[in-house]
């Protein structure tokens, strides 16, 4: 059947009552199947893929809430559809409970048997179409140079993704350092909006004195040394995304004529009467800040909250640490060939200091720590002291020498390979050639250790 609606699998231990329904079901255009009792069903469903479950509640050998719960396991995506007696309502409840679509009291009213097959065929492909369009989005969405594979990074990557494709004002908080701005660009390059211009304002960085003829341009003659016309950062970017950058720090003055340019898409030039109209999207970003600068009367509350449309927190570095190895990799990469050194990697114990640091300002100075040590190194690998870390990381981190020194030989090893491993990013081969030994012995001494080789 090419226009067939659906692959139904009716079951019920009645044979006049299944028959008439595969009869009428067949009538509607749907493809049948029949089973007559629960555990039949479920052999079924592990078999085929239905695209819908017509079960009756009461058979002799399995009921229908007992092959519920294992059709659920089986195949949790299919909707069971079950029918009871109208004396029976409570095995009902119980079967919508354990995972049910629906359920359809006997004896059937047809037209209602029919709309809920319909209700059912077309949840399920919606559902579908959604796992497909997400699947699909999750192939295009490009990430840029966002880094990062910890729960808390790929829990944001999936919320970006979302926010990507819709048109709402976003506000990124987030420590200084955090990458609020690849977070935004990625927002940006993952839009509708990609191909037009992604500007961003430090709203720190302008004087006040500036920032109106900055953001919104000005006429020629509009003051002294305006010797010609110039286009405001609204309007480089029209049709695409503007992000405001430490916009905590924007001056109050501004505040107001922002929040009239958000709410109207619209501006004048300083010195100038004409009104513009612009298309862009608003990405704003700050610290938490932000918050007692409200309460405290520095920034406007209704500016505020036309900011804070969809609210993304970025985090810090510490609550990510999975992803310092991958970092610091990364970065070795880019400043080995920005300066034509010759380096492999780190050593354990510089991995070991870089994973238990604290990192205050973040994933940029972790970037500025690996500059400097790949500057600094002598040798064919970053050394602890090439960091040049502040002396409470070392603290923080422990003197292994120290320690080891107080451990048994074999547990020095064992200390010695784990953390080299852990520095090589699982890298076996890479771990073998940095200890010295081959990789044959390093599984076997991993199994020695637990540790699956």
């Amino acid at each position: 059947m090419a226009n067939c609606p659906g692959n139904i699998l009716v079951v019920d231990d009645d044979m006049a009552h299944r028959t008439m329904l595969v009869t009428l079901l067949g009538g509607w255009g749907y493809a049948t199947a029949e089973a007559d009792d629960g555990a039949l069903a479920v052999s079924a469903v592990a078999e085929t893929p239905y695209d819908l479950v017509l079960m009756d509640v009461r058979m002799v050998k399995m009921s229908g809430i007992q092959a519920l719960e294992k059709l659920k396991t089986v195949n949790p995506a299919v909707p069971v559809i079950i029918m009871t007696a109208y004396s029976s309502v409570e095995s009902a409840v119980e079967a919508l409970k354990k995972g049910a679509y629906d359920y359809l009291t006997k004896p059937l009213d047809f037209d209602t048997l029919r709309l809920t097959l319909e209700r059912a065929l077309e949840h399920v492909r919606l559902k579908g179409e959604n796992r497909r369009l997400r699947e699909k989005l999750g192939q295009r969405f490009d990430r840029g140079r966002i880094i990062g594979r910890s729960p808390v990074m790929l829990n944001l990557l999936e919320t970006v993704e979302r926010v990507a494709g819709s048109e709402a004002t976003v506000l990124l908080w987030g420590e200084s350092g955090t990458g609020k701005e690849l977070i935004a660009g990625a927002i940006h390059h993952n839009s509708p909006r990609r191909r037009s211009p992604f500007v961003r304002i430090n709203c720190a960085a302008i004087p006040e004195t500036l920032f109106e003829s900055e953001v919104f341009g000005h006429e020629k003659g509009a003051f002294t040394g305006a010797e010609r016309r110039k286009e405001g950062f609204f309007a480089q970017a029209d049709g695409g995304t503007l992000f405001l950058d430490e916009v905590s720090e924007l001056p109050l003055t501004m505040q107001v004529k922002l929040l009239r340019a958000l709410q109207e898409r619209e501006f004048r030039r300083v010195g100038g009467e004409e009104v513009i109209k612009v298309d862009v999207r608003v990405i704003a970003a700050t610290n938490q800040g932000l918050l007692e600068r409200v309460r405290s009367g520095r920034f406007r509350e209704d500016l505020f909250y036309r900011l804070n449309v969809v609210s993304l927190t970025v985090p810090p570095l510490r609550d990510r640490r999975e992803d310092i190895a991958l970092l610091v990799n990364h970065f070795l990469e880019q400043f080995v060939a920005k300066n034509g050194k010759d380096i492999n990697g780190l050593t354990p114990r510089a991995m070991g200091l870089a994973m238990k640091y604290g990192w205050p300002g973040n994933v940029r100075e972790l970037m500025n720590a690996v500059e400097r040590g790949v500057v600094l190194a002598r040798g064919a690998y970053l050394e602890a002291e090439d960091l040049q870390l502040p002396p409470s990381a070392a603290a923080a981190a422990g003197a292994a020498p120290s320690l080891e020194a107080e451990l048994p030989l074999d547990q020095v090893e064992k200390a010695t390979i784990l953390r080299t491993l852990a520095a090589v990013g699982n890298n076996k081969s890479e771990a073998a050639r940095r200890l010295g030994i081959t990789r044959k012995t390093l599984r076997k001494k991993l199994k020695v250790y637990g540790v699956m080789p």
